[in-house]
């Protein structure tokens, strides 16, 4: 299987603001990717990067085997943050819009698909709700056919029923259409759903990333009583979060194997306890009195 979008250092700056610092990764073709961070992390700046609209201050980052930009553009979707769309368009004069500026577009499809999730084709933008222009923006994107579909936070002006109808509409097209898709969102719980890979940025870099199974699978909370000095866990590759209380030490770890020591409970973690861990952790802070073995 190839990859649909690859990054080596990709590194933008803003004067002296750093957006992006050194991030790499591979995204496989028909990957559902969440991305996830807090606000300021560089999503927007990464997915901007992939469509060309923005150029990297230093690496590289190919789409769909290619440099991103002007030739693989026509094969990007791109919806933005708040769908913005001329409020004045009906739906139907924006997917004539979309006919006409892409050599790709499918304008049948489009039309039947917002017929079929009840958007009046006469209906001007500024007379729809939110979740109705989210749909519109989707389904532009959707009627390029494109190989990769980017999603900037699509959802976060949505009601949950809005929110549940777009990601009906998203994981339609998907099982349709071979697309790789990119999801920026800070609802995890709506991401668990229908994402099936993870990317976590912070202060612009990329602090975890992989299908989402393996993911979890790799890092346990770890809860045992405090000790003192500098006691080594073997297995443990890295402590991503911690929190002392006076009777016991909790341990978000990544694991490089089995934990055998029995002074340490171990439990699994949900997507939402491994997001959460990564962005609260402290860049260059250390974590309590620990360490871990090999250190």
């Amino acid at each position: 299987m190839n990859d649909a979008m690859v990054a080596h250092g990709l590194t933008k700056r803003y004067r002296k603001t750093v957006a992006l610092d050194r991030c790499s990764f591979a995204i496989p073709e028909r990957a559902i990717v969440a991305l996830v961070g807090p606000n300021g992390a560089g999503k927007s700046t990464l997915l901007h990067c992939a469509t060309g609209l923005v150029q990297p201050t230093e690496g590289t980052i190919t789409v769909l085997g290619g440099p991103a930009g002007d030739r693989t553009l026509p094969r990007v979707g791109f919806v933005a943050q708040d769908a913005p769309l001329y409020r004045d368009f009906t739906a139907d004069e924006l997917l004539t819009m979309g006919d006409k500026l892409n050599r790709e577009f499918d304008l049948s499809f489009a039309r039947a698909r917002l017929v079929d999730v009840g958007i009046p084709l006469d209906r001007r933008m500024d007379q729809l709700s939110g979740g109705q222009r989210a749909q519109v923006a989707l389904c532009l994107a959707l009627a390029k056919r494109p190989g990769l579909l980017l999603l900037d936070e699509p959802l976060a002006s949505l009601d949950p029923l809005a929110r549940r109808e777009f990601l009906s509409a998203l994981m339609d097209a998907v099982a349709e259409e071979p697309v790789t898709v990119v999801l920026s969102s800070h609802l995890i719980a709506d991401l668990e759903r229908v994402c099936d890979h993870l990317m976590v940025l912070r202060s612009g870099q990329v602090q975890a990333f992989g299908a989402t199974d393996e993911l979890l699978a790799s890092h346990k909370l770890l809860i045992g009583p405090p000790q003192r000095g500098r006691p080594k866990i073997a297995g443990v590759e890295r402590i991503v979060s911690a929190t002392k209380a006076e009777r016991q030490v909790q341990l978000l770890a990544r694991t490089s194997g089995e934990i055998l020591d029995p002074a340490w409970d171990q439990y699994n973690v949900s997507l939402e306890d491994l997001v959460l861990a990564y962005l609260a952790e402290r860049a260059g802070e250390p974590l309590l009195d620990l360490e871990v073995a090999g250190a």
